[in-house]
């Protein structure tokens, strides 16, 4: 965008205009808010868990300087710790959770565009004060009036405002998680809280001014009114200290109503967060493996818990570590839980599902197993627009639905149907071939088909396949698979050059396999 002179008449407004529109371009600012944005607010970043447990440390050490101060004398270095160092560092995260609350640049500039647009007279000074208060609206939120009081306690001379240093306590409920879900649910709850604060209020009111108006004059215990809702409030919450009692027959039946009531509603409070928390508890534990997972540099998501997804932890279960399965059906889920994997209630074919998982720095690879077709290529198409190269295996239903599999994205499509057709007509027209075929595939130690990979070490980088002895090895050679172009060639030629990414296609016994592997990055083969 080019910033256009002469649009605003007020003073500076062409330099306030120009020193927003150098932001808006500057990718290092960008870059720097970004980084300051994932620091405080980015739960799978390392360096946030760093900065969290630095921050409950300082909240717990100035705590403690409070605590201590009490009754003993501090040194100077506690004091000065107390004063510069922990309100200093609550002051700049404070700032700092000011300046990513929005982007004013980007906000300006397009207040500048639109008026552009509209051939509208563009004014610097009211677009900034509107920008400004959007801005400062960030200070009446409850998380930012809490961290600007616990900055407070840094006024040493008003020795009142030390107590403000409890407040760094609520700052615990944005750096401890689990505190945070506690708050959360009790949050998704309000409706039935406030209506049994309600009903509470309601009820100590009324047993208060039934006790102040039978008792006062006989009971030397109730002076005011303040006394009567104490008395109420103490007898409703059960715990009877016993400092006011009612005299009067007519103030022990009241007694005995109000600690009825305190016992239904104590009751009704207790099934209403546990009810709370048994809704909750399943969401948290979903949330931990998707974490777990989301750890991992490599790692599958299987859509689908059914028969192709139980032979295939079977064959596979070793080398599967990093994976996750995700089924809509929770008894499907239950039976995977209690199979031992790691399975959530989830539906794969939505675009938020696939989402939770960390798909930027790792490499990811679903594998839809659902009956579904239909189902099959909305997990592929989401997947394919979150990222291109999260690498995508689809089962189909038929031959029928390779296209739309293909146009989906997909980059390997499974027959199961027609390769149990296939195997079948094998083993009872050619029982042999069958036999040979199925010890291939099923790793019998008469045969295995394996793949080679050639990495950035191994020792093959630029070997022609006529230089490898893999006689030598008692290995047949398939073919490669060319990383390049993805192409494979069968039985290749013996002056084809074997470069990094390529993939050699091998079939022997899995000892021999091992070690030619073991030798292509130890010495030449």
């Amino acid at each position: 965008m080019k910033i256009t002179p002469g649009r605003d008449k007020e003073p500076f407004g062409e330099k306030i205009t120009a020193f927003f529109d150098k932001l808006h371009k500057s990718k290092r600012y960008k870059r720097a808010k970004s980084a300051v944005r994932t620091l405080l607010e980015d739960p799978t970043s390392r360096f946030k868990k760093i900065f969290d447990l630095t921050i409950i440390f300082l909240i717990l050490s100035s705590v403690f300087i409070l605590i201590y101060e009490v009754k003993h004398p501090i040194p100077k270095w506690m004091d000065i710790y107390d004063i510069y160092v922990v309100s200093f560092v609550f002051l700049i995260e404070y700032l700092l959770r000011l300046w990513i609350y929005n982007d004013l640049s980007d906000e300006f500039i397009s207040e500048y565009d639109r008026s552009i647009k509209l051939g509208m007279e563009f004014r610097v000074w009211k677009t900034l004060a509107a920008l400004s208060v959007k801005k400062l609206s960030y200070v009446i939120k409850p998380a930012a009036i809490v961290d600007m009081l616990a900055i407070l306690p840094a006024y040493r001379p008003l020795r009142v405002l030390r107590i403000f240093v409890l407040f760094r306590f609520l700052k615990l409920l944005r750096y401890t998680r689990s505190i945070n879900q506690f708050v959360e649910v009790l949050a998704n709850k309000r409706f039935e809280l406030i209506t049994l604060l309600i009903l509470l209020m309601f009820v100590v009111t009324t047993g208060g001014i039934a006790i102040y108006v039978l008792e006062e004059t006989h009971n030397p215990n109730i002076n005011t009114i303040f006394d009567a809702l104490y008395w109420s409030l103490v007898t409703i919450s059960t715990v009877g200290y016993g400092d006011i009692s009612p005299v009067s027959d007519f103030g022990r039946v009241i007694s005995m109503v109000i600690i009825l009531f305190g016992i239904a509603m104590l009751s009704f409070a207790t099934s209403v967060i546990v009810s709370a928390f048994s809704e909750k508890l399943n969401e948290l534990k979903e949330e931990r493996v998707v974490e777990e997972v989301n750890k991992n540099s490599e790692f599958y998501i299987i859509c689908g818990y059914g028969q192709m997804t139980k032979m295939f932890f079977r064959l596979a279960k070793k080398e599967m570590k990093n994976y996750i399965i995700l089924d809509k059906d929770s008894d499907r889920v239950a039976e995977a839980i209690q199979g031992g994997y790691k399975a959530i209630k989830d539906d794969a074919s939505r675009h938020d599902t696939l989402e939770r998982f960390r798909t930027a720095n790792s490499k990811v690879t679903i594998l839809c197993m659902s009956h579904d077709d239909v189902e099959n290529i909305y997990i592929t198409l989401n997947a394919k627009s979150i990222s291109r190269d999260i690498k995508v295996i689809a089962r189909a239903g038929s031959v029928d639905m390779i296209k739309k599999y293909e146009r989906a994205g997909a980059d390997h499509i499974l027959l199961p149907n027609e390769v149990a057709s296939r195997m079948m007509m094998s083993a009872i027209l050619r029982p042999r071939v069958y036999e040979a075929i199925h010890g291939i595939l099923t790793g019998d130690e008469k045969a295995l088909l394996d793949e080679i990979d050639i990495s950035r070490h191994s020792k093959l980088i630029g070997r022609k396949v006529k230089d490898i002895d893999f006689r030598g090895f008692r290995l047949l050679f398939i073919g490669i698979n060319k990383g390049d172009s993805g192409e494979f060639i069968f039985n290749p030629d013996r002056e084809v050059e074997l470069r990094m990414g390529d993939t050699l296609l091998v079939m022997g016994h899995r000892i021999n396999i091992e070690y030619f592997r073991e030798m292509s990055f130890t010495e030449n083969v």
